[in-house]
């Protein structure tokens, strides 16, 4: 149910078809983001999942800030029928630190 940020940074240097949804508030979005991802805060979820149905049978990433939201999020997805979504641990915060540095941290 979770994929560690260099497996999801393989995905990337592969090519790989996923999808990566940013599930933070609207305020973290504009301070860092990875990109490309697409943005759909956590409490908006289950009103926009059709934004992400194409995702339904192949692999889904969410991220959050530490990937405890993320987490909550994946569980829902799954329940939904979405069992390739999985949650990228350490969240943007992680990403920061051992993928890209250019990226901003915060609390």
């Amino acid at each position: 149910m979770e994929i560690s940020t260099a497996e999801v940074k393989q995905l990337f240097d592969a090519g790989a078809p996923f999808g990566l949804v940013d599930c933070r508030t609207d305020e973290e979005r504009q301070t860092a983001a990875i990109e490309p991802s697409q943005f759909i805060p956590m409490n908006q979820i289950q009103a926009r999942i059709s934004e992400i149905e194409a995702y339904r049978d192949s692999q889904l990433v969410v991220y959050c800030h530490h990937g405890g939201r993320s987490l909550m999020v994946v569980e829902w997805l799954r329940g939904q029928g979405f069992s390739q979504a999985q949650s990228m641990t350490g969240g943007i915060d992680e990403w920061s630190t051992l993928i890209d540095p250019n990226i901003t941290r915060y609390q």
